[in-house]
């Protein structure tokens, strides 16, 4: 009998290798409701995982809302080729490279220069912390340190650094560590699953607005800054919202001398059908993070773009007053050159364009789950997808994690919430092997 190589790998895992946001103990747990299995990944290619044993897996959530393009993309890794004989890495404090330097007036040009400096980190979780620490210390500059405190939205996600954390709405998160957190200040989410009785998404927005209005009335000579995810709020379930959420935010944000922070980790980079959330309220943000997708999901990397008034506070002979944070690998050349190879196959591919024929192709693949009596909130946002099951079966993610695994594909629900966030070179015949795989795994786990 041959020998399993994804046996071998997986004992080895387990034997070595501590996986984040996981209880270990479920992996080992085989045969149990509890059982979270671990796959061994050999390779990728395309839209496809491929474990060592030849069992290949479709990559319905971009392996976590990281992969674009596909996996061993080839325009992606030419470039990372050729960064790879000129410049793997230097240090940005007293040098600068061509890939930061083009990535940074790339990235300006697609907010028309409204955010016209970048900062770089690794992961989206850091550039949160950057994000606050630089309304903060703007406010202190300016001679406000009164404005110190932080506005975010229920249920919101940000990121698991004790800073991030703060802003974070997400109990499983938030509570284990509450000791160590300076808690922000939360207002109601304008998620239209809330809707009452008779109103739209954008009712449900105004009311959310109404809200927060309310709370800048009270508090807003304290409030350095709102943080948002624009449209789409991840880990609370992909909860969506309406537009007019974040422009009334906008308006109030400006009414009361607070920052507008747009946490676009998960749904920049043409997740929800524009290059960037924000643009679909017609308005820009003070602060903006990226993460995630914005390296092809290839390497660590994370990016805040800022307006000219919020840099300009921090030039000073003073280096107190200079912007205090730093990575070992900021603005690592090869994860910059990633993103510029990603940002050509943007605009060479017309990406934003195409994506919108294939989430009208995910919409009417996934359409006939609005018939399943257990299915609710059946919605989409560009090529983002989502439902949620009505259950009590505290193990159905689990269940339905494994029965999709067993149809060869990734799709991980969010608690109740099944989800789906395809890379964009996903064809049509591979859509509807996702609806298919996620109509087995639901009859499989309800």
């Amino acid at each position: 009998m041959k020998k399993s190589l994804n046996q071998d790998w997986l004992a080895r895992s387990q034997a070595a290798v501590w996986h984040p946001c996981t209880q270990m103990q479920h992996h080992a747990q085989t045969g149990s409701a509890s059982h979270l299995p671990l796959v061994p990944i050999a390779r990728g290619s395309g839209a496809w995982l491929y474990d060592f044993d030849g069992k290949r897996y479709l990559d319905g959530i971009s392996s976590w809302w990281t992969n674009l393009f596909g996996h061993a993309n080839p325009r992606i890794n030419a470039a990372l080729k050729d960064q790879l004989e000129t410049l793997e890495h230097v240090m940005l404090a007293g040098f600068t490279h061509q890939p930061v330097v083009e990535l940074s007036e790339r990235l300006s040009a697609l907010t028309s220069g409204s955010l016209g400096h970048a900062f770089y980190a690794s992961d989206g979780a850091s550039a949160t912390e950057i994000a606050l620490k630089m309304s903060f210390h703007y406010w202190r500059n300016l001679g406000r340190p009164e404005k110190a405190d932080f506005l975010c939205i229920a249920g919101s996600y940000h990121g698991e650094t004790v800073g991030a954390l703060a802003v974070t709405d997400v109990a499983i998160f938030k509570d284990a560590y509450a000791p160590l957190v300076r808690a922000a200040h939360v207002v109601p989410s304008p998620d239209f699953r809330l809707a009452e009785s008779g109103e739209t998404p954008a009712d449900v927005a105004r009311r959310a607005a109404a809200a927060l209005e309310n709370h800048l009335e009270q508090h807003g000579a304290n409030i350095a800054a709102l943080i948002v995810e624009p449209l789409v709020q991840g880990a609370a379930g992909m909860a969506m919202y309406d537009p007019e959420y974040l422009r009334l935010a906008r308006q109030l944000c400006d009414q009361y001398e607070v920052h507008l922070i747009c946490d676009e980790i998960a749904v920049g980079c043409g997740r929800t059908g524009t290059f960037f959330a924000h643009e679909q309220a017609g308005i820009r943000p003070d602060l903006m993070c990226l993460s995630k997708g914005i390296s092809g999901g290839y390497l660590p990397l994370s990016i805040v773009l800022c307006s000219d008034i919020i840099y300009a506070a921090f030039l000073d002979d003073s280096v107190s007053r200079a912007f205090l944070h730093s990575h070992s690998y900021t603005g690592n050349p090869l994860a910059c050159r990633a993103a510029l190879a990603t940002l050509d196959i943007f605009e060479q591919d017309q990406t934003v364009t195409v994506n919108r024929q294939k989430a009208a192709k995910i919409s009417a693949a996934l359409a006939p789950l609005a018939a399943h009596p257990r299915v609710k909130h059946l919605r989409q946002r560009g090529m983002i997808a989502a439902f949620d099951v009505e259950t009590n079966d505290s193990y159905f993610s689990r269940k339905f994690y494994r029965a999709a695994l067993e149809h060869e594909a990734l799709i991980r629900p969010i608690g109740n919430t099944v989800y789906l966030m395809p890379p964009y070179i996903v064809n049509n015949e591979e859509i509807e092997q996702l609806a298919s795989a996620i109509s087995g795994a639901l009859r499989a786990a309800i």
